[in-house]
């Protein structure tokens, strides 16, 4: 029966199957070896017919699939998150931004994925030490939009929400985009299987891929070792999460303690010494150096700055060593090296940022020894298809040798260099980084290459006009942040005319150092300066260290920068 109904699927004639069937039964050496040859014939062309149609099948099957993978699937079939992007930013901070929006302007159809570890989109830091205390609004906190020294207004955020494309979706837009995974962090890398997995254990390929980790601010160990009651009451300031947490903090308590006396610490002793004039809140900063930003300023300048750090209402403890922190009676006891005690309310150190390099470890990758970060090319790379950028890339300057650098400008220059390179430019990094900081609106200083206060210095200074702050130079440049308008700019052409000025004078203790340059030397040779007050003089600067030249008379050099001008 089973054989009938398969003679006649294949539409064989029922006159045929019947005499088939007769023939089948014949005695051997008959009619019926014919039969039994026909029968043969036809179940191989069964057999062969049957094969055909499963492999015809298969194949659908598989178009079918294919064709479902490339169209745009419904979105509530689609992941969470892609198993494959061709660009993959690990890191959510100002380099991964510069990189993934440099990625886009050589490929515009990229398709580019962020991890970042921090819960929020993209922002830019320097606001929260510096604008955003400024703030007279009362929910600057939530809000996070300040307005610049020239008075324009807008968000800490590089870009809208709007901006960004939803992660499910990046596979399939049609001109891709840029992505954003907030909260998550990537703890494995596979390099040969150019593939990472997160700490949820999700695993993502990629074909290239960007380290931007950035670093973490490092705590003190007399810190460490106190007890959870002490790390309550610790601020480690780097993220939009510190920022609201230490305003708040700053309105509940009657006394807070800054240790640290670099950049991140003496913006902050500023920001919140005023409001020690105006709520009574005592601020104090303490370090071990002899006067504010002494490992980057001439003693000079340093001992300057320390005393407008004061003037700001900042009690500052200079050549204050912690010995230990604990907990007396509601307050903290600190104990320091030379016998002084300091009671206060909170701790905020800024004491230096450790690059994140945890990932060297899976990933096969180089650390250097002597300044931390990973170690990578002149074109920021570390391997055929990873890159390095901004705080976590130790890189070899052809100028100045290997550095590690911890500024706004150098994350953008990195990450946008980076992002082209990832994009087949093959581009050297030759760039000057440059950084400031910002002692209030009237108070501020630029600087590029090596600031050493270990460095022989030679500073020329001038009486400054109304014109020499930080907030007249940004209404004239029409940015808060100053880099955006000078990161890439260098003078075409120095000319410094022969002179016989005589070398300028170290200036005297208790001069008012309104504005000048501060030129930092090694073997005779500018290898750094600082613009005390001077803005928007970035290219000069930047091209007398790239030229890298003797100087007879830096009195001369200084009059490039227009400092006499009224």
């Amino acid at each position: 029966r089973q054989k009938s109904n398969l003679l006649q699927r294949w539409n064989v004639p029922i006159k045929l199957q019947m005499s088939r069937q007769v023939a089948s039964s014949g005695v051997p050496g008959g009619r019926g070896d014919s039969s039994v040859f026909v029968l043969i014939v036809g179940l191989s062309t069964l057999g062969a017919g049957a094969y055909v149609y499963r492999t015809l099948k298969e194949n659908k099957e598989r178009f079918t699939s294919r064709l479902s993978n490339l169209s745009p699937a419904a979105p509530g079939a689609r992941p969470e998150v892609p198993s494959h992007v061709p660009f993959l930013l690990i890191g959510g901070g100002t380099a991964a931004f510069a990189a993934a929006r440099s990625i886009r302007a050589r490929d515009p159809g990229a398709r580019v994925l962020i991890v970042s570890e921090d819960p929020a989109l993209p922002y830019m830091r320097p606001p929260l030490s510096k604008e955003l205390w400024f703030s007279d609004d009362p929910n600057v906190t939530e809000t996070l939009r300040f307005k610049q020294w020239n008075g324009k207004e807008r968000s800490i955020y590089f870009q809208p929400p709007s901006f960004y494309v939803p992660v499910r979706d990046l596979p399939f837009v049609e001109n891709g985009g840029v992505a954003v995974l907030c909260g998550k962090k990537v703890v494995h890398m596979d390099v040969r299987g150019n593939i990472v997995k997160l700490s949820d254990g999700t695993q993502i390929s990629y074909d290239k891929c960007l380290i931007a980790t950035g670093g973490s601010p490092r705590n003190l160990p007399a810190i460490e070792r106190a007890g959870k009651d002490v790390q309550q009451r610790l601020t480690l300031f780097r993220k939009i999460e510190d920022f609201k947490s230490l305003e708040k903090i700053s309105r509940e308590v009657k006394s807070i303690t800054i240790i640290g006396g670099g950049f991140l610490g003496s913006e902050l002793a500023c920001a919140l010494g005023r409001r020690a004039r105006t709520r009574g809140l005592e601020v104090i900063q303490l370090f071990p150096e002899n006067g504010n930003m002494g490992k980057v300023l001439p003693e000079y300048l340093s001992n300057w700055t320390t005393e407008k750090v004061r003037r700001e209402g900042v009690n500052v403890m200079p050549n204050a060593v912690v010995k230990s922190v604990s907990v007396c009676g509601n307050r903290l006891m600190i104990k320091l090296k030379d016998g002084r005690k300091v009671e206060t309310d909170h701790i905020v150190a800024a004491v230096g940022l450790e690059p994140n390099v945890e990932l060297a470890k899976s990933a096969g990758l180089e650390v250097d020894s002597d300044f931390g970060g990973f170690r990578v090319n002149a074109e920021l790379q570390a391997r055929s298809n990873i890159w390095v950028a901004g705080d976590a890339a130790c890189f070899y300057d052809i100028k100045l040798g290997r550095r590690r650098v911890e500024h706004h400008d150098h994350a953008v220059v990195s990450g946008r260099l980076a992002g082209e390179n990832m994009t087949g430019a093959a581009k050297p990094y030759w760039h000057q980084s440059m950084f400031w900081s910002d002692l209030g609106p009237n108070v501020g200083y630029e600087a590029i290459g090596l600031v050493d206060s270990s460095l022989p210095t030679v500073g020329v200074f001038a009486k400054a006009t109304a014109k020499d702050t930080p907030k007249s130079a940004t209404e004239q440049s029409g940015t808060g942040i100053r880099s955006e308008s000078e990161t890439e700019a260098e003078a075409s052409e120095v000319h410094i005319s022969p002179s016989f000025s005589p070398m300028p004078q170290v200036p005297k203790q208790g001069e008012d150092y309104g504005k000048g340059v501060i030129f930092y030397l090694r073997d005779k040779v500018v290898v750094g300066i600082v613009l005390w007050n001077i803005f928007n003089r970035m290219p000069i600067a930047r091209k007398i260290i790239k030229d890298g030249e003797e100087h007879d008379d830096l009195n001369e050099v200084a009059k490039l920068f227009n400092i006499h001008e009224e």
